[in-house]
């Protein structure tokens, strides 16, 4: 039988690690077999808002966004996805970060602009199999916040 350490801690919530908890588990008779994350580690992954948004001065289908990212300064990235749109809430991949399948974010200079990071879709970041242009968060999901 599969089930999640949240709903488990929703009925006994002891103040010890998941790896303790399984071995209390196992010592109490319940035989745990294997702890596996639901969804990948995303480090340098944050809640973003798309600020202003203008079309690239190249490229028919990319759009030069500004993002507040929970810095003094907002990130200029470029973005292709058809859905993003002013005061949205997405997930950004800032410089650094890694994202499941070993891609790295780098700095990058799309047909001429520069781009500070990527917004992301639920399948960049393996949350889901499908990709319908960007994930997108709640209005009031707290910007600048790791995913």
């Amino acid at each position: 039988m599969k089930f999640s350490e949240q709903w488990l801690r929703q009925w006994v919530d002891p103040n010890v690690s998941t790896e303790q908890l399984a071995h209390q588990l196992t010592m109490a008779g319940l035989e745990v077999d294997a702890i596996e994350p639901v969804a990948p580690k995303l480090d340098h992954v944050v809640v973003g808002k798309v600020i202003s948004l203008k079309p690239h001065p190249d490229a028919d289908k990319l759009r030069v966004c500004q993002v507040d990212v929970g810095k003094a300064d907002l990130l200029n990235i470029v973005c292709g996805a058809p859905n993003v749109e002013k005061d949205g809430c997405y997930p950004v991949a800032l410089i650094g970060a890694e994202l499941p399948g070993g891609f790295k974010i780098k700095k990058a200079k799309l047909r001429g602009v520069e781009s500070y990071g990527m917004l992301c879709s639920a399948k960049e970041i393996e949350l889901s199999d499908q990709a319908e242009g960007l994930m997108t968060l709640p209005s009031d999901a707290p910007v600048g916040e790791t995913l």
